[in-house]
């Protein structure tokens, strides 16, 4: 990968959990609303342009992990910008996120597809591949557990939109991929020793 790339990536690494955090400053009353919802796009953008370097760089050592994971990842994230988008709509429209919730359920296909498998795909494959990135060596076991417990509390913040509890899953998230996106722009995601 070109050292212009992955210094993009690594940067992208950072600013999508950066982004995605700054956005719960802007929540008000368990309401994401037009700024929250703009800035959790933008961060959807980073997420993906990071992840999808992510997975290229350890495409030779999982190859078929890789192929399959991707995927799984980018439909996380827009998952994300599917929930951004909505907390934009709440607000443009004036409708609350339970009203907004009860609507989604009159359509439960597009539902299911946009929101529900979208919005868990984001978590699970970031548990995967902090468990993946231990096992090729690619990072230190506590940034794997950080990685693990991140992706644990980020829906735990987001389904009740709790405020404090969301801060915290943003900083743990933000602690990992920002060491992994230092890492990308620095060389990429070499084996290390333990």
């Amino acid at each position: 990968m070109h050292a212009v790339h992955r210094t993009v990536a690594g940067a992208c690494l950072i600013m999508g959990p950066a982004i995605q955090g700054l956005s719960t400053f802007y929540w008000s009353d368990r309401h994401q609303g037009i700024t929250a919802g703009a800035l959790i796009v933008v961060a959807t953008i980073c997420w993906i342009v990071g992840l999808v370097a992510v997975y290229r760089l350890i495409e030779q050592r999982v190859p078929r992990y890789a192929a399959l994971a991707l995927p799984v990842a980018v439909y996380g994230c827009v998952g994300g910008a599917s929930f951004g988008l909505q907390g934009m709509h709440e607000e443009l429209f004036n409708v609350s996120h339970a009203q907004a919730v009860r609507l989604l359920h009159e359509h439960p296909a597009a539902a299911y597809v946009a929101f529900w498998f979208a919005g868990t795909a984001f978590p699970i494959s970031v548990f995967v591949l902090g468990v993946v990135l231990t096992w090729i060596r690619a990072v230190p076991v506590p940034i794997s557990v950080l990685i693990a417990v991140s992706a644990i509390a980020f829906p735990l913040s987001r389904i009740p939109r709790e405020i404090a509890i969301a801060h915290i899953a943003d900083l743990a998230l933000l602690v990992p991929f920002a060491y992994l996106g230092a890492r990308m722009a620095m060389g990429g995601l070499r084996p290390i020793g333990r």
